[in-house]
């Protein structure tokens, strides 16, 4: 009896300390769930130094219990083994078992003490982590914005060479330093990479902040490149009008000390004549053809701001009045020096009604026909053989629309110049011979760069007393196309008053859809690889370059988005979205064009959009058959993806208006989408009316702005306690869709329940599958007909 109360008073006194143990532990759980987190690193510090001293304790006293509960064990194994009574061999085995369910809590509380420690412990850690990298974001970031604003100090546009000069040294000294902070950022940009990859809790946080970093360093060194390149080209500009100014000084000051008198003897006028000689032979070479020739070299970088600071247009009329007074001071002394009795030389009459004169490009004896000319035969390059149509595209076909058709339309408008707007809109569709004309460019000018240096294109030019060469005529539809709109809104500055402003928007929005079709019609043409007809996609409408995630969450290919994007061109047709990597030939840097190599198809039938994804604005979802394949697309910026989405949502709109139009169009369908389907239905609509219907509804059947048809469904999720519904739907409920009134309800009745109800159209897509895209996993047949 007393080895008995022994061995009671030792077990409870283990048990009682085995649950000081369990309230020290709770007690310092509920402390590490409440701590609040300081918002400065060496608190945070201070608090994983802390933390961990009371674990280490704690698990000092676990063991020390434990040991206890070890050594009681073994005192009583000892006590049984020296016991005979088989009464008090029982209660001994009794306590023993006892002490050892007490151990096998304290090893549990243990087992659970540690993973909730390691956990917070991690997170505290993670917590410093993503502070220290947010402050050296920032830190970072400000410098960056700081760069960026020092970048836009840099003036554009200097008003002397001096100037410029001196512009070009500032902005390479800034690229200096931003090279070098940039340099800092990667190193930023690679510590978020590691982060990321160590399955840090914030990971779409610091991710956005990477790129964001990516896109700060990206938009600087894009700047300055492109400041870079103006200024240079400006640079040479100011030189070229430099080198004019000084000419006509120059000629001025010969002019104006050329003695009248002395022009009286022929020995004097031809002295006069030769010193005018000598200065056109020092002419610079810009300006030895033609004082247009400086505005076209330099026209892409004219701006109007440009204009102002550089005055090009004075300085070209200077020049030109100054080849005007020497070629009259040469008339004049030519006279005075030709002492010769001229034979007189008869001259045939010229018609009375002359025909208008034709282009030099395209009249029989000029341009295209001198490839045909038997004397030039010997000149033209083997590569130029039979390749007129190459090399001059369709312009035939533009001088015969313009020459024919669209000047007679203009010169009605002399009288009222705002009534061009209509003469646009009815002749819209024969400027599309542009669109033909720049689809040829890319192969006129490699044949040109092939030929451009053969003596059959210099004899032409010498021939037809071009001042310019035959690619700056073969440029002229291309830049003409472009100033069709500049014309356009200048017109429409001057007409806010007029009767015909609708017409000139009109004629100018065409003109613009012109532009950009053809754009998008370039991009096209460079496709490759891709094994089809691209004109059965339907209308190119949108193309640009983005970054691309792809996981397949389906099948056998199953595999999770990678970390690093793709970088793809996205091309957005009526009937598709193509997916290509832009790539660019090798060879020198003129001769490098890009082009784009196919990758991947969506058709619009099967594809669905999640218009927000978390973290990033500039972000998209793309979801195709039923998110088998998810592409996560990422946007320049926030425009172009609202831009994007509007014309897919157009797409997909039509799509679904296709559908209902079938839907009407067929009473067989009453029962639900694709129910049941009896034999007059296949035979009356066609195989192909049941495959667009199916097709359609597969992308549609989960998608936001889905119109739900009469059927029955089963319910994904509850319906809303907050909503005005009057009917109740619970998850796995099967609900039958009767009919929809004028204010968008439908009526509803719950079959699971025996119920009916109006329901809104958006709780109902809510309940039938708008759910659906919140979860990683769908089910198998959510959002269709409980038929099907």
């Amino acid at each position: 009896m007393t080895n008995s109360c022994f061995w009671y008073k030792a077990i409870e006194s283990f048990a009682v300390t085995v649950k000081e143990i369990a309230q020290l532990l709770q007690s310092f759980g509920t402390e590490l769930a409440e701590t609040e987190l300081p918002d400065e690193a060496d608190a945070i510090e201070f608090l994983l130094r802390s933390h961990t001293d009371k674990y280490r304790q704690l698990k000092d006293d676990i063991r020390s219990v434990m040991r206890e509960g070890r050594h009681l064990l073994s005192n009583l194994e000892a006590a049984k083994a020296a016991k005979a009574d088989g009464q008090e061999d029982k209660d001994i085995k009794q306590d023993w078992d006892t002490v050892q369910r007490l151990l096998a809590q304290l090893r549990d509380m243990e087992m659970a003490f540690d993973g909730f420690f390691e956990k917070h412990h991690l997170k505290l850690q993670q917590y410093l982590q993503l502070m220290r990298y947010e402050m050296s974001f920032h830190e970072m970031e400000e410098i960056l914005d700081q760069l960026s604003g020092q970048e836009k100090e840099v003036a554009a546009v200097g008003g002397t060479v001096v100037q410029t000069e001196q512009l070009l040294k500032d902005l390479e000294s800034l690229d200096t330093r931003a090279q070098e902070e940039m340099g800092r950022a990667q190193i930023i940009i690679l510590r978020g990479h590691q982060l990321a990859t160590g399955h840090h809790y914030a990971l779409a946080l610091i991710v956005q902040r990477c790129n964001e970093l990516r896109h700060h360093c990206d938009v600087l060194t894009t700047a300055i490149r492109a400041k870079r390149a103006t200024l240079t080209r400006i640079r040479h500009l100011l030189l070229r009008l430099e080198e004019a100014r000084r000419w006509c000084d120059e000629g001025a000051y010969l002019l104006a000390n050329q003695l009248v008198d002395k022009f009286q003897s022929k020995e004097g006028a031809q002295g006069a004549l030769q010193d005018i000689e000598r200065l056109q032979e020092e002419t610079p070479l810009c300006l030895s053809q033609s004082p247009d020739v400086l505005s076209l070299e330099f026209e892409a970088i004219l701006t109007p701001q440009l204009e102002v600071c550089i005055p090009i247009g004075v300085a070209t009329e200077k020049l030109s009045a100054m080849q005007r007074m020497i070629h009259n001071r040469q008339a004049c002394l030519r006279k005075l020096a030709d002492i010769q009795v001229r034979p007189i030389q008869l001259v045939a009459p010229r018609p009375e009604h002359s025909p208008r004169c034709k282009s030099p490009l395209f009249s029989p004896k000029h341009s295209t026909a001198e490839m045909d000319n038997p004397a030039l035969s010997n000149l033209l390059p083997s590569a130029l053989r039979s390749k007129k149509e190459v090399l001059f595209g369709n312009m035939p076909e533009i001088y015969k629309f313009h020459s024919r058709t669209f000047l007679q339309d203009l010169e009605g408008c002399l009288e009222t110049p705002e009534r061009v707007g209509a003469c646009f809109l009815r002749r819209k569709e024969k400027f599309q011979v542009y669109e033909r004309y720049c689809q040829n460019k890319p192969h006129s000018e490699l044949l040109w760069r092939q030929c451009s240096a053969s003596l059959f294109f210099q004899e032409c030019q010498k021939k037809l007393e071009h001042k310019l060469g035959l690619d700056s005529y073969l440029l002229k539809p291309v830049q003409r196309l472009t100033k069709y709109q500049l014309l356009l809104k200048e017109l429409l500055k001057h007409s806010a008053d007029s009767d015909y402003i609708s017409e000139l928007q009109g004629a100018l929005e065409s003109m613009l859809d012109l532009l950009k079709s053809v754009n998008d019609s370039m991009h096209q043409i460079a496709i490759t690889g891709y094994e089809g007809e691209l004109s059965d996609l339907g209308r190119v409408l949108m193309q640009g370059s983005f970054s691309v995630w792809i996981s397949h969450k389906r099948g056998p290919t199953r595999m999770k988005a990678r970390f690093k994007p793709m970088q793809r061109h996205l091309f957005l047709h009526e009937h598709a979205l193509l997916f290509c990597k832009r790539r660019e030939e090798h060879g020198e840097a003129h001769d490098r064009t890009p082009f784009y190599s196919f990758k991947h198809c969506l058709r619009m039938s099967a594809v669905g959009i999640t218009e927000n994804v978390k973290g990033d604005v500039k972000k998209f979802e793309l979801w195709y058959s039923g998110r088998e394949e998810v592409y996560i697309v990422q946007a320049p910026t926030f425009q172009i993806k609202i831009t994007w989405l509007t014309e897919i949502r157009k797409i997909l709109t039509n799509q679904q208006r296709l559908l209902q139009g079938f839907y009407f169009a067929s009473t067989c369908l009453s029962a639900s989408m694709l129910g049941v389907l009896s034999i007059p239905l296949v035979f009356y609509c066609g195989v192909m009316l049941l495959s667009v219907c199916f097709s359609v509804y597969l992308v549609l059947r989960g998608h936001a702005f889905l119109s739900q048809v009469p059927g029955r469904y089963r319910a994904l999720v509850e319906s809303s306690v907050c909503s005005t519904d009057d009917l109740i739907i619970k998850c796995g409920d099967v609900i039958q869709l009767l009919d929809q009134d004028t204010v968008g309800k439908w009526l509803v009745r719950n079959v699971s329940r025996c119920d009916e109800g109006r329901v809104s159209a958006d709780n109902l897509h809510r309940i039938l599958g708008e759910s659906g895209r919140a979860h990683s996993g769908r089910m198998e047949g959510e959002g269709l007909p409980v038929d099907q």
